[in-house]
């Protein structure tokens, strides 16, 4: 018997302009957690589509079970049974969870004895218990485009272990989770282990892996570099192997000295497409020099107050201020031009457009005024020459450069090319919605440091994040919010992580306090936590 479930041999993989993988070789055994780690576009993703049967490797040789194979399909893999969950799903989202899980290989009954239809019923039975064996607990009738991201990721789960997958591939799983659901998922993995499934996990967050990971192959510019025993090494080293530096945890940042308000919101409601009310009565200000982060779990209205300040969203109450300015009613452009800066949550939808190059994305808020547009005639060597400047400022990773079209590019180089494009704008706001997500620690690194450069120029920044550590790090200022109400606005040193997390469950709800400047915070916030900790 083998002592590899899955061994890949000398692998490279070549596409225009760049080698994605380059003589690659790991080894995987049954029954274990394997890891691979990497920055963004290091080749994780390629190596494991190539496992998969998405694409075919320009060298080397693959082994399933000692076996030699040549994955020619998705299919064959299946076959196979190897089963991959993608970091962007690939479900339909007007069927149902059960529709799209047993898709292709659907339970057929015979109507009037001889006509095949599909058995709804049994479908629906099989996933109901299907999800009870594995504690991945979806109505198998509710419909994809109603439920949440976390749901969607269990269908996905769910619609390898229904082919019967022994091998399960997950990439970059948690990019989309809350932290909960994170813990949920990492749960339900080890379980998947346990009961002998053989995992490789694509991801580059580090506390993840040193929580379930068995072992680690680490990935760098598309060459293994080592592969270690989790137990054994400190997330240190695996972090300075992935990025190929000596890597910094904790963000520098000198104390702010905060200025003029620069965005004021005052009583801002705000109701989502259901006509649900989503944000109730919020007000708080951002002042020249200060990063204000809201604190919150996922679902709480922190996203709407975003999109209600850059005009994706109306209005119903209230108003937004913009450097003296109500912007409230303004179209989306005026906004822009106004001075504000965007960074969503949703960078396929909102950020980018998927089917142009990277060049015309990163001038997608320029393309229409000089230096990019003369006379009415676009100027594509300045797109050019633009283009080239951020890619290399921001280390954005692309295989035919300024011509790549963003599509093709990796999750995080696509959140790279956002970011970079939004600074360069030097708008009086920046609105930065999980700015990190997705991105590898060395990148992470980078984005803390751009932000906090723009607080020390002088910009305001309102950073919305779900990620708890990174608003401890970044923020001079804390706005906590709950079920679409602002619980808490103090200065940030005067917040501990745990209280933080209690208003953000809305354990304190009843205390609340205006908002402090970081200034006057030191001592107007301290006071004001001495006087009303409960």
């Amino acid at each position: 018997m083998a002592d590899y479930i899955v061994e890949m041999k000398h692998i490279t993989k070549r596409f225009p302009g760049i080698v994605a993988n380059d003589d690659v070789t790991i080894q995987v055994r049954k029954g274990e957690i394997y890891a691979l780690l990497g920055e963004n576009g290091a080749g994780k993703s390629t190596l494991m589509s190539m496992l998969f049967g998405m694409y075919e490797p320009d060298e080397g040789e693959i082994f399933i079970r000692g076996e030699k194979v040549r994955l020619e399909s998705p299919n064959h893999a299946t076959r196979l049974n190897i089963g991959m969950v993608h970091q962007h799903f690939k479900l339909i989202s007007n069927y149902t969870i059960a529709e799209n899980i047993v898709m292709g290989m659907e339970p057929v009954k015979k109507l009037l004895g001889c006509i095949p239809v599909v058995d709804r019923k049994k479908a629906n039975s099989d996933i109901a218990a299907l999800s009870e064996k594995y504690g991945l607990a979806v109505n198998p009738e509710d419909v994809i485009a109603n439920v949440n991201v976390s749901t969607q990721q269990r269908v996905e789960i769910l619609k390898m272990l229904y082919r019967e997958a022994e091998i399960l591939i997950f990439d970059e799983p948690t990019a989309v989770l809350t932290p909960q659901e994170i813990h949920f998922l990492l749960e339900i993995i080890k379980g998947l282990r346990d009961k002998g499934k053989t995992i490789i996990l694509i991801t580059h967050k580090l506390e993840e892996i040193k929580q379930i990971a068995d072992r680690c192959a680490i990935l760098n510019r598309g060459r293994l570099i080592d592969v270690m025993d989790v137990a054994s090494t400190s997330t240190k080293t695996m972090a300075n192997l992935m990025v190929g530096r000596e890597v910094s945890f904790e963000t520098d940042k000198k104390p702010a000295v905060p200025g003029d308000v620069v965005l004021e919101v005052k009583n801002l409601d705000v109701y989502n497409r259901q006509d649900f009310q989503v944000v109730k009565n919020v007000s708080f200000q951002v002042h020249k020099g200060e990063i204000l982060a809201i604190a919150g779990v996922a679902g709480n209205g922190q996203v709407e107050i975003a999109d209600a300040i850059t005009g994706l969203i109306p209005i119903r109450g209230g108003s937004v201020i913009l450097n003296g300015t109500d912007i409230t009613h303004m179209p989306i452009r005026q906004r822009t031009l106004q001075g504000i800066s965007y960074i969503p949550e949703d960078r396929h939808n909102y950020g980018l457009v998927m089917d142009f190059t990277l060049s015309e994305n990163l001038a997608l808020k320029d393309y229409f005024r000089e230096p990019f547009c003369r006379n009415g005639v676009l100027d594509h060597q300045t797109f050019e020459e633009n283009s080239s400047r951020l890619i290399e400022e921001y280390d954005i990773r692309s295989g035919q450069g300024s011509s790549t079209v963003v599509r093709s590019m990796s999750g995080g180089n696509q959140q790279k090319a956002i970011i970079a494009r939004e600074v360069q704008l030097d708008s009086e706001l920046m609105i930065f919605v999980q700015p990190t997500r997705g991105l590898d620690i060395g990148a992470i690194e980078n984005i803390h440091k751009q932000m906090i450069a723009q607080r020390d120029k002088g910009k305001a920044i309102l950073l919305i994040s779900l990620e708890l550590d990174e608003i401890m790090n970044c923020a001079d200022t804390i706005g906590v919010i709950y079920n679409g109400e602002i619980q808490k606005i103090a200065a940030a040193d005067t917040l501990t992580t745990e209280q933080v997390g209690e208003f953000m469950m809305g354990v304190r709800h009843a205390d609340k306090t205006e908002h402090t400047y970081v200034g006057e915070g030191m001592n107007a916030g301290a006071a004001d936590k001495e006087g009303k900790e409960t």
